[in-house]
């Protein structure tokens, strides 16, 4: 079972590296995946009140993967971020692997999320604000990039009361 003592944590070299796709004769380690990523998120949700989303390399599964759980859980397998919208938007960011720190950064107001779901089916997604700034943050840990990298200047830090 995956708990919080298993997210990498800030400085781990794992969360800076690129993921690979997944490939569809991979499809079958996919439901082992989530289960790791679900079983930590809740456990973060317990112990921080958090947790929306999750990408694999936060586990060390160095992916193009992340799981939502919003509505319903979503499995999100080599996401493809299009229109992104001009329009921008400030908040305090948070993230598993340094759940004690906000970060101020700036996302897209908008964009359409394009991936393959857990039966290598095509989805596409439409989004607005919250979730958009969400799919935003999991997709960047794909590419290596944390939101403490996007802040908007020096003064973008404080710790969660």
């Amino acid at each position: 079972m995956k708990t919080i003592h298993d997210i990498l944590k800030l400085g781990d070299p794992k969360l800076y590296e690129i993921c690979e796709p997944v490939l569809e004769s991979e499809l079958p380690l996919v439901p082992g995946w989530v289960q790791q990523l679900h079983e930590a998120m809740e456990d973060i949700r317990k112990v921080y009140g958090f947790g929306r989303g999750i990408a694999a390399p936060q586990l060390g599964i160095m992916k193009r993967l992340f799981y939502l759980n919003l509505d319903r859980p979503y499995v999100i397998l080599n996401p493809e971020l299009k229109n992104l919208s001009d329009e921008k938007f400030e908040l305090w960011d948070d993230c598993m692997s340094f759940p004690n720190l906000l970060v101020k950064v700036a996302r897209h107001e908008s964009l359409t999320l394009d991936y393959l779901d857990e039966n290598w089916e095509k989805q596409s997604l439409s989004v607005t604000g919250a979730l958009s700034e969400l799919i935003q943050h999991e997709y960047d840990h794909l590419d290596g990039i944390l939101c403490t990298m996007r802040a908007i200047d020096g003064k973008s830090f404080k710790l969660k009361k």
